[in-house]
């Protein structure tokens, strides 16, 4: 089985969010598991600088309407059984930035990743591979291309195509000029295909064209056939139900660890949690707060997203139990106006809350270490990655249960023996403020919160499980 997954970024060549952990985390599982995989990616500003062993592979000559553009093929063999490829074209994507710049998006993205997309057929075609997992609206025009291509006579066995959303608010939608440039027939043009409001919708054309469809959590898979989480591609989702399968994202946990750990200078295991409180009272003295075992600490590493990350609920929750004993740290960037109310409400409680304007790796780390609770409100969340970051560091997770947060925490009234955190449905401040004042009612419980934590720590969302669903998928399309 040939296999090549296609992304617009990949861990740890570029990133912008879980897209690039989720592609780089699966290519490691399938190779592990024996499977020699394959990835191609954009070659973004930086990467041939700081990556040693790049290998020229050959080019590709790419008809962008009217005119041509060459994307060279570098090849670099990052592991035993994995190979990445690089497409690099300088006027695409030597950039300051991967989508946007200075909170700008590049205006030509729909050129930019009609090119990038021709480029991945042309190499799969070359590549003899057997089935293309695409990834996310970037790579949404591939299967439309490898059908055009397969009608005209092109291919003697086209390869099947399985294509991921991992965020369906994120469509990539463009006008219909950009459509010209892709060399697709009229036909797709149409809104049973790319058509949406008289413009190209990306996304939309992978999820009608492709073989499958998969998503990052089974629950994420069922509510994206609803009208309140559908994004207005529901009706299309539905169409295709039977062909839509959600399989939860795994964390690495070579690199999500508590012990041998360069971020995290006290180590604890589920055997030895004397690290963690060590942690915890290293992460107070940070944050500049009161270093105190007996106070109960809450942490966040977020996007400041006003749309999907539940901020507004959890700033109007903090306020509401600020006569509470408990200490709260953020760190996390984005919308300025939640930037400059965490700010002030940290600056205004100094004995309860440290904040953090930024993204900082080793950070995070500390703080899914040291915190007692970790907190994600989400109003949606396909997947999640902190709160199965947060299980594996012994930090209760307090969610919204959608998404893949509801299919990784479990109360202990679902479960007695695997329950590992607290969960609650209704979006609203008040309920976030209850859930909260039922962790400070734990924390007074060592016992019920050694049996939470544990709980957590042994739960696996390793990547080897993910990668055997994901390969016992891919056969399950090649039998189609």
């Amino acid at each position: 089985m040939r296999i090549l997954q296609a992304a617009s970024e990949v861990f740890p060549y570029s990133k912008t969010g879980g897209l690039a952990d989720m592609v780089a985390g699966l290519a490691k599982g399938l190779a592990a598991n024996g499977m020699a995989t394959q990835v191609v990616t954009p070659l973004y500003r930086g990467i041939r600088e700081r990556l040693e062993g790049l290998s020229d592979w050959g080019s590709l000559e790419i008809p962008m309407g009217w005119s041509a553009r060459t994307g060279n093929v570098l090849q670099y063999v990052s592991s035993p059984g994995l190979t990445v490829y690089f497409i690099d074209e300088p006027g695409y994507f030597d950039r300051d930035g991967i989508y946007n710049f200075d909170g700008q998006d590049f205006d030509d993205n729909g050129e930019r990743y009609i090119f990038f997309s021709k480029c991945v057929v042309e190499l799969a075609k070359r590549l003899e591979v057997d089935l293309i997992h695409a990834h996310d609206w970037q790579t949404g025009l591939i299967p439309a291309l490898v059908e055009q291509q397969a009608v005209d006579g092109r291919w003697e066995k086209r390869p099947k195509i399985c294509f991921s959303i991992h965020n369906l608010v994120y469509q990539g939608i463009f006008p219909y000029a950009d459509f010209r440039k892709t060399g697709l027939g009229d036909h797709y043009f149409h809104f049973e295909r790319l058509e949406y409001f008289g413009q190209m919708n990306c996304l939309k054309g992978g999820i009608t064209l492709a073989d499958w469809i998969s998503t990052v959590s089974p629950t994420y898979a069922t509510e994206i056939t609803t009208q309140e989480y559908g994004a207005t591609l529901d009706a299309a989702l539905r169409e295709r139900s039977d062909r839509l399968t959600g399989i939860l994202n795994g964390v690495d946990y070579e690199e999500w660890k508590t012990v041998g750990n360069p971020h995290i200078r006290n180590a604890y295991s589920i055997d030895d949690l004397r690290g963690k409180s060590l942690q915890k009272r290293a992460l107070q003295k940070e944050f500049g707060l009161p270093q105190s075992s007996k106070i109960p600490l809450f942490g966040c590493v977020t996007r400041l997203d006003p749309n999907q990350k539940g901020i507004d609920i959890l700033l109007d929750a903090l306020k509401a139990i600020m006569d509470e004993a408990f200490q709260f740290v953020l760190l996390g960037s984005g919308n300025k106006d939640f930037e400059e109310a965490f700010l002030a409400i940290a600056d205004a409680n100094p004995k309860h809350i440290g904040c953090r304007i930024g993204y900082d790796h080793s950070l995070a780390h500390r703080i899914e270490a040291g915190c007692d609770f970790f907190l994600m409100p989400s109003r949606y969340e396909p997947c999640g990655l902190n709160q199965m970051y947060s299980l594996r560091y012994g930090a209760i997770p307090i969610v919204r249960g959608v998404g893949g947060l509801e299919d990784t925490v479990v109360e202990l009234h679902e479960d007695p023996v695997l329950g590992n955190g607290i969960k609650f449905q209704d979006y609203s401040a008040a309920a976030l403020a209850n859930c909260i004042r039922r962790a400070l009612i734990y924390f007074e419980n060592p016992k019920l919160m050694k049996r939470l934590r544990v709980a957590g720590m042994k739960a696996d969302h390793s990547w080897n499980s993910t990668a055997v669903a994901y390969q016992a998928l891919y056969e399950r399309i090649l039998a189609i």
